[in-house]
């Protein structure tokens, strides 16, 4: 009888048959459909898949769609639940059913290569920095929408097999990291505390989520050795990262430096990524676990980017539209309210999927200090899915986990949880609970009050240069300073921008890239200089991104920690043979871009000492000819004189005839630093007379302190001062020039090879000097012309009641001899012995 039975449910199955023609020989000649044979229907299908879901990304790019959202809308309307169900003829011509045995396999070739960019894409290295509160949230994330999806299975399943439930528990679990990335760059929630705490759980959600794709992957291929596979897989794992790595290692380090990697050296590994492919198969679970383990593997940062580059347009670009179609197709809307299950019970299991999320964060929230609407605003950012979701659906569908209803209601409710999070941040932008951002430029601080300074560093050799400066800027437990080292990485390939926040050193770390060797270098390097010196916090982070959008970074971090002074290396330095050579072109453009956009005021520092030179600046000179940046060049140098070992001398250059009418800002026309800002001339030389006089009032005690004034006549005096004081001085600070109408720089500006140093700075930046010194070229911090906050031109700190002046206590030292003299036709000398 058994048997009998056994018979009767063999006839009762569907069998299609069809002739596998590759492609015709005969051409239109030989039948009436060109498009029957597998090769010509196949090739039409890519390009009409590739070409809606590149319409449907077009339409949606307003509203900041990750891409993956409008590919798979794409696919969705390409099958039965639009283009089926509108041209029906046409959609049995377009995609037959035999068709599918093409295009399935290749949306899994195409899956193989994306889950290899993925490994060279996921920083594992990072989960050692997370905090304990994203490592919380993450958890949350992953437990709670496991049970939940689990539970809302079974609302709406009336199969028999259950292990369904396991994959709609892993697809909830999933949050899409480089999504969000993107969307928080967009949206400028990258540089908020909800931005990162969001970026850092979707991290390890994302980590976590390959894990349990192995997982279903393993159940889904065995029966009954579900544990076998697992366990195995894991010990191949560790052999690719014991093993395997270190290999690589080695071959990368033996290979011939400065000729880059060759065509047969990218195939040999693109060759072992397939092999691991094979590996990971053989064992139990799927090729792209392989191709996955084997990208993550791979120990050089370079070598990575190549490989990026050289497939990512053409897997995600060519091939990957090819697996948004089958998902399409396996889609069909018309079958959610099936099988008794009504359109009401259909939304509701929806709604609750993308919530599942949101649920996990406010329970989070009880042993976190979240409040409950920020734990709701992380769940809503960290529903934001990704590829990896689709890829385990796509398991489960093919080895018959899920049937068609079951499939497409877990779509939708990737696709609302998904799209409702770029809306929701277009209307709603979370902002930190932090201090008003007040103090904005030095002049303007008050006598006690903290200075926040952000320095930003490129490279080892602008650390000592950068610490001299901030050494002499003289913290004190009375007027502490707060640094901010910003260790800024070039974006190689096209991984993900982050800001990484250091709390902590870990000496002895093996397996550095070298970003991450010369990050710990500087952390050693600012953590001396703050256990050396009283009166100062340091906090090192590391922000990765391209150059292009590296100012957006720095003004970003700088207005969240609310600095009020930013510190930029100049893009030239000073060789052995004394000449000045560029070192990176793009970071000219990140400062001019700084200048443009800033929230504080910047100081450009150049460093004409040699490369080994690690000297402290002693003897500091300030060329003051007027305007709001000489006088917030001055109040920087006014704190340094502070310093015992310090000594200061402060030179106005006064010209002997009137006033020429000129724009103050005309050197700065052909720039992109150019900012508008309307400079009244009178109000500022009486704002600079104001400055020079409280400035001598209150250093006359101070014999470090010497101030000079010279009346010159034109240019030429001008250059011959300034080449005067070459080799008597270790700092020169001085204003970029913007308000300082004078006779004796118009000239110099028409001359700037450097217009973002100002006509002054772009002197000291040529190779016209012999000795070794620095200089810090200065722009105080102004509103432009559309912004409607007030502007902070004018000086009215020193029209403030003395109680809340910067004061300044006298210190022993100095005569005039050391500063040197000046040829000049006329000198007046304002000594303090006098």
């Amino acid at each position: 009888m058994d048997d009998q039975g056994h018979a009767i449910d063999s006839v009762n199955i569907t069998i299609v048959c069809f002739s596998q023609t590759i492609y015709r020989t005969n051409g239109v000649w030989e039948g009436p459909n060109p498009l029957s044979p597998i090769v010509p229907i196949f090739v039409f299908q890519l390009p009409l898949c590739i070409f809606v879901t590149r319409v449907v990304h077009l339409l949606l790019k307003r509203f900041h769609m990750p891409s993956f959202i409008c590919e798979l809308i794409g696919g969705i309307l390409l099958g039965p639940t639009f283009f089926g169900k509108v041209f029906p003829s046409y959609y049995r011509w377009y995609f037959p059913a035999y068709a599918f045995t093409v295009i399935e396999p290749m949306a899994h070739f195409a899956l193989i290569y994306y889950a290899f960019i993925m490994g060279l894409k996921l920083d594992i290295l990072t989960l050692r920095r997370t905090a304990s509160k994203a490592v919380g949230i993450a958890i949350s994330g992953t437990i709670i929408p496991f049970l939940l999806g689990i539970g809302f299975f079974f609302m709406i399943s009336t199969t028999q097999k259950t292990s369904g439930c396991i994959f709609w528990g892993f697809t909830l679990c999933v949050s899409g990291y480089s999504s969000l990335a993107q969307l928080t760059e967009k949206q400028a929630l990258m540089h908020t505390e909800i931005g990162k705490l969001a970026l850092a759980s979707s991290h390890i959600s994302e980590i976590i989520s390959w894990g349990l794709l192995t997982i279903g992957l393993a159940i889904a291929n065995t029966q009954g050795g579900f544990f076998i596979a697992t366990i195995v897989s894991g010990l191949y794992v560790c052999f690719c990262f014991y093993a395997v790595r270190p290999a690589l290692a080695w071959i990368i380090r033996h290979t011939t430096a400065g000729q880059g990697y060759s065509e047969f050296y990218l195939c040999s590994v693109l060759s072992g990524m397939a092999f691991s492919g094979v590996i990971t198969d053989a064992i139990g679970t799927h090729p792209m676990i392989g191709a996955f383990v084997f990208g993550l593997i791979i120990p050089d940062e370079v070598l990575q980017s190549t490989l990026v580059e050289r497939t990512e347009d053409f897997i995600m670009g060519i091939l990957m539209p090819a697996f948004f179609a089958v998902c399409g197709l396996r889609t069909n809307l018309a079958a959610l309210a099936t099988n008794n299950v009504s359109w009401e019970i259909v939304a509701v299991v929806i709604f609750l999927l993308a919530v599942t999320k949101i649920i996990s964060t406010l329970f989070a929230s009880f042993f976190t200090d979240l409040s409950p609407k920020d734990a709701a605003t992380v769940g809503i950012l960290t529903n934001t899915k990704s590829i990896l979701a689709l890829v385990i659906l796509e398991v489960a569908q093919e080895h018959g986990a899920l049937n068609t209803q079951e499939y497409s209601m877990i779509v939708v409710s990737i696709i609302i949880m998904t799209m409702v999070v770029p809306l929701l941040t277009m209307v709603y932008h979370p902002v930190d609970n932090v201090e008003p951002y007040k103090r904005r430029t030095i002049e303007k601080s008050k006598a006690g009050e903290e200075l926040r300074v952000l320095s930003c560093i490129y490279d080892m050799r602008n650390v000592p240069t950068i610490i001299n400066l901030l050494e002499a800027s003289h913290a004190s437990q009375k007027s502490p300073i707060s640094v901010f080292a910003l260790h800024l990485v070039e974006l190689i390939g096209r991984a993900t921008a982050m800001v990484i926040v250091h709390t902590t050193r870990k000496a002895g770390t093996k397996h550095l890239t070298q970003a991450e060797a010369q990050t710990e270098q500087i952390i050693s390097a600012f953590d001396n200089y703050e256990l050396r010196c009283d009166g100062v916090i340091v906090q090192t982070l590391t922000a990765r991104s391209a150059f292009s959008v590296m100012d957006e970074d720095i003004c970003g971090i700088a207005k969240s920690k609310r600095a009020a002074f930013i510190i930029l290396p100049f893009h030239r330095q000073q060789a052995h043979d004394g000449e000045m050579e560029d070192i990176n072109p793009s970071i000219r453009n990140v400062n001019e871009n700084v200048l443009a956009s800033t929230p504080c005021s910047v100081g450009i520092l150049i460093d004409r000492r040699m490369p080994d030179s690690f000297e402290f600046p002693r003897r500091v000179a300030v060329l003051f000819f007027g305007g709001p940046d000489d006088r917030e060049a001055l109040a920087y140098a006014w704190r340094m004189s502070e310093h015992e070992n310090v000594t200061l001398k402060v030179v106005k250059l006064v010209p002997a005839k009137p006033d020429a009418p000129s724009d103050p800002m005309d050197f700065m026309g052909a720039g992109n630093a150019t900012v508008a800002v309307p400079i009244d001339a009178e109000k500022e030389k009486v704002l600079d007379d104001e400055c020079i006089n409280k400035f001598n009032i209150d250093t006359v005690n101070n014999k470090s302190v010497i101030f000079q004034e010279l009346v010159l006549n034109d240019e030429e005096e001008t250059i011959r001062t300034i080449k005067g004081m070459d080799g008597n001085h270790d700092l020169f600070i001085v204003g970029r020039g913007r308000g300082a109408v004078s006779p004796l720089t118009a000239g110099l500006a028409d001359w700037c090879d450097c217009p973002e140093l100002g006509p002054i700075g772009d002197l000291f930046a040529t190779s016209e000097f012999s000795s070794s010194f620095s200089v810090l070229v200065m722009q105080q911090y102004v509103k432009n012309a559309e912004s409607k906050e007030e502007s902070e031109l004018s000086s009215e700190s020193f029209a403030r009641p003395e109680s809340e002046q910067l004061q300044w206590r006298g210190s022993n030292a100095a005569s005039e001899d050391m500063f040197g003299s000046f040829d000049t036709s006329k000198e007046r000398n304002f000594s303090h012995e006098s």
